[in-house]
């Protein structure tokens, strides 16, 4: 989507816009034209809603440990509703990257300029939802490892934001890292791609490219970025390299009766 003027000059960027795009269109892919205000709106409002819904479900993660429910079943059943959708109800340690996170505050910023500041209060929440997962990880980890972060060593795997990428950008894996670290935790960190940026950021982590290195004699391992890699761990195989059995399912990817059944102490978001 792309705006332009009104008149004949909107008119002529229409038609140049469209010579330039014209390999993707006949591809089918959509076009809308749009005023300048509406086009200059678009990116701000699609980066918001996704990061409500994304903040939507962790909440619901929030009230589903309160209640002693599923979020991942919560979630697949509303996301049968077609009005709702299953995409972006994934329950996790919240978003991050260069996204995200900066749009919603700056169309927070944005709309005050305009005078309609009102409009986006409820985007204060979203954000602090977001950044109460980071905290709640934290807390959930040194429950996992009996009450006390002092001396335990913690291995994360995944720094990255998302997946396949090596952006660390307000990485809500990385945020948590740096917090264990702080609160007396020995963390090795590790991940296939993020290292290098990861140490820019944070250089008094430890990082170890190997998989095998970093996680012996852990008392605790954090999957918090979803790599197909950390998806298909296997439970047995790893029991016998850690110190201590307890697992943390930042993402919900892995199958919790899977690892149970192997003896570990998992602990998922918003999972009984």
């Amino acid at each position: 989507m792309y705006g332009v003027p009104a008149g004949e000059a909107g008119s002529h960027a229409t038609a140049m816009l469209d010579e330039v795009y014209a390999g993707p269109l006949e591809l089918g892919t959509r076009r809308l034209v749009a005023d300048y205000a509406t086009a200059e709106l678009v990116k701000s409002a699609a980066n918001s809603f996704l990061a409500t819904k994304i903040s939507f479900i962790n909440a619901m993660a929030e009230v589903c440990d309160a209640a002693g429910a599923d979020v991942t079943l919560l979630a697949d059943a509303i996301g049968m509703d077609d009005r709702i959708g299953r995409k972006f109800l994934n329950a996790g340690i919240g978003f991050g990257g260069g996204c995200l996170p900066k749009d919603i505050r700056a169309f927070m910023a944005r709309a005050g300029e305009l005078g309609a500041d009102q409009a986006l209060t409820f985007l204060r929440e979203v954000d602090d939802i977001n950044l109460r997962r980071r905290i709640r990880v934290v807390e959930l980890t040194r429950q996992l490892v009996g009450g006390s972060l002092l001396g335990k060593r913690i291995t994360v795997l995944g720094v990255a934001f998302k997946p396949n990428s090596d952006d660390v950008r307000d990485s809500p894996a990385l945020s948590i890292a740096a917090q264990l670290q702080l609160q007396g935790a020995d963390v090795t960190v590790t991940d296939p791609e993020a290292l290098a940026n990861a140490k820019g950021r944070f250089p008094e982590l430890t990082y170890e490219p190997d998989f095998d290195a970093a996680v012996g004699k852990a008392n605790a391992l954090l999957v918090l970025t979803e790599w197909d890699k950390y998806r298909s761990l296997g439970p047995a195989e790893l029991a016998t390299r850690v110190a201590s059995k307890n697992i943390l399912d930042g993402r919900n990817v892995l199958d919790p009766g899977q690892w149970r059944a192997a003896g570990w102490n998992y602990q998922g978001i918003g999972r009984p």
